[in-house]
């Protein structure tokens, strides 16, 4: 097991297999990714999920998508994208009409609000970026991603 893990943890037995040490590091990873990228955030008032919504619709400009879609992008698949839609329409960020093709259900657009937020969000984790690129070569992030790839790749819908 990897001396940081095992301090991290603060262990002393290993673990079972290669197979739950891999899976347990990243999922510390993980925890220490969404740490950083949060208090990224913070100072914004608005969460990790928040962001990638007015994500989403910053990239589908000027049309916007209908809550199916925007769930369908999500990096976290949160069942609640109709809360978070409402969160972020209330504070001015998104705005929603009904679907000119379907009355039945609406279609989210973000607004100039929204992306002034997005826009300073953005900023605001490149400071994550830049923390990711001291502790990573490029080499090292490309494998990173292509071992990340292999695990969620052959279910991705």
């Amino acid at each position: 097991m990897g001396q940081k893990l095992i301090q991290r943890l603060q262990q002393t037995k290993p673990l079972e297999s290669p197979v739950d040490e891999a899976l347990v590091s990243l999922m510390v990873a993980s925890s220490w990714l969404s740490d950083r990228l949060e208090r990224a955030l913070q100072g914004l008032d608005v969460s990790m999920a928040q962001y990638n919504v007015l994500r989403i619709l910053g990239g589908a400009q000027p049309h916007g998508h209908p809550r199916c879609e925007v769930a369908r992008r999500m990096i976290d698949r949160a069942p609640d994208v109709t809360r978070l839609l409402d969160r972020l329409e209330s504070r001015g960020l998104v705005a929603r009409e009904r679907d000119a093709q379907d009355a039945r259900r609406s279609r989210a657009r973000i607004t100039p609000a929204g992306v002034d937020v997005l826009h300073r969000a953005t900023a605001a984790l490149g400071a994550v970026d830049a923390e990711v690129a001291k502790r990573l070569t490029t080499p090292e992030q490309r494998e990173l991603s292509r071992l990340c790839e292999a695990l969620f790749g052959p279910d991705v819908e």
